[in-house]
């Protein structure tokens, strides 16, 4: 990494004589004659370090030091000091210089004290770097993975949890939808509000319909009393609508209504009541499919739709199984008093090969219900849920032990191939080489025998 020090003096000997001693350390330095011009190049950014003289025409040192720490605190300014202002350098340590220096200036000082403000600045940043990704594992903790496809969702949320944009989050049953939901809701503005949740799919269109907006009294039999709604509940917060696809078409009339002027009625009431409530939906249904078939109106789609999230399903982020399965075998180890510690090998390969088809919450209860049945401190195959102790063993390849690499390849190329039934590309995919290598490869073997 090169550093760039910015030099700042209105004698033209010293600046550009500093200026060569620095570069010959390796540092890339750019010169000013002046403050003005010094801080137009301090703005222009790619500086890591200011040595500048206190005495200088028009804008001094100490001015251009108080201009700098205020828009960047912390930065590392080093004073220059001509006999007679040591006082004033001692104030401008006060006032947040990272060192002085007298003149002349004595250059192996100088490149000691250059070396450790940069040594303190790459620390900073480390340290802020660290708390950064330490805030952001807390806001995203309940969101396990650090595959490509997570790391996507946490850039889109970081990106959309301040706005007021309605968010519409799809993807399959069991991904965490509403984790993301929740995400969101904590990085906004709106996170110290209420975050109210409605799960549309289990509920009638009547109850869902008083659900989401209140009712008055006598509205309908059994409405003793009045009574709020989920958006009057949520009104400055959000209101996380599950399951969206779900509601009735009548509703959907009022949901729109509510998206594009903040207002409703109450049901069997006449006063019209506004709210300030962020939307974020969820569904795992395909919503063009259903509008093709007239379940769902078009115009509420894209009120819904303004930005999207895709929670991937887990067969297609696989590299996260590992995180998920020590994160749920931790859990369910506290929970239920037990010292299972990790998962044998051959039980891993069973969990990664399969597809989940219920995703993270079926992994979940698989973890869970493998913690239960498992009586060491390690889960092994016979501990998982029946459907992967059935699965039988065609995806392991024994090797004996001793034999040597051409052996070893020998072995994994002819079973690889003949898992793959004969398929050369197949199978150079999943070793991981090309075609005109497996075909080189057959060929120095004698395996050319085994069918395409």
């Amino acid at each position: 990494m090169t550093f760039h020090i910015l030099v700042i003096d209105d004698e033209k000997n010293i600046r550009e004589g500093l200026a060569e001693y620095l570069r010959t350390d390796g540092y890339d330095v750019v010169c000013a004659e002046n403050g003005e011009e010094g801080w137009n190049l301090f703005n222009k950014g790619d500086i890591d370090l200011i040595i500048t003289d206190l005495k200088m025409p028009g804008l001094s040192g100490e001015e251009l030091m108080k201009r700098i720490l205020t828009q960047s605190p912390g930065f590392p300014v080093i004073i220059l000091t001509g006999h007679g202002t040591i006082d004033i350098a001692v104030s401008a340590m006060r006032m947040g210089a990272w060192d002085f220096l007298s003149k002349p200036v004595d250059l192996d000082h100088l490149s000691l004290k250059v070396k450790r403000a940069l040594e303190a600045r790459v620390l900073y940043f480390q340290h802020r770097r660290m708390e950064e990704e330490l805030e952001r594992k807390k806001q995203f903790k309940s969101i396990i993975g650090n595959s490509r496809n997570i790391r996507e969702i946490f850039n889109t949320i970081n990106k959309v949890a301040s706005t007021k944009a309605t968010i519409m989050i799809t993807g399959e049953s069991g991904v965490g939808k509403e984790l993301v939901a929740d995400a969101i809701h904590e990085l906004s503005t709106r996170k110290d509000k209420p975050f109210i949740k409605v799960h549309c799919a289990a509920l009638s269109a009547s109850l869902l319909e008083s659900e989401l907006f209140g009712h008055e009294k006598g509205a309908f039999t059994g409405a003793l009393t009045q009574r709020k709604g989920r958006f009057e509940l949520a009104s400055g917060g959000t209101l996380f609508l599950d399951e969206i696809a779900e509601i009735d078409q009548n509703i959907q009339i009022k949901l729109l209504r509510v998206l594009q002027e903040k207002k409703f009625e109450r049901v069997g009431g006449e006063k019209t009541i506004e709210v300030d409530v962020r939307i974020i939906a969820a569904t795992n249904k395909d919503l063009k499919t259903q509008i093709e078939k007239g379940n769902f109106r078009e115009d509420l789609y894209f009120r819904l739709n303004v930005v999207n999230i895709n929670v991937p399903p887990l067969r297609e982020r696989k590299d996260d199984i590992p995180v998920l399965t020590a994160a749920f075998l931790k859990e369910f180890a506290q929970e239920n008093g037990k010292t299972v510690e990790t998962i044998h090998e051959k039980a891993r390969s069973r969990l990664y090969s399969y597809d989940w088809p219920g995703n993270i919450r079926e992994l979940r209860n698989c973890i869970e219900s493998a913690v239960v049945m498992c009586q060491s401190s390690m889960i092994t195959v016979d501990d998982l849920p029946p459907a992967f102790r059935s699965v039988n063993d065609e995806s392991w390849i024994n090797i004996k032990l001793g034999s040597n690499m051409e052996e070893c390849e020998k072995i994994i190329i002819h079973e690889t191939l003949s898992h793959c039934k004969g398929n050369k590309s197949k199978a150079a995919d999943m070793l991981g080489i090309g075609r005109k290598t497996l075909l080189r490869k057959l060929a120095e073997y004698n395996l050319e025998g085994l069918e395409n």
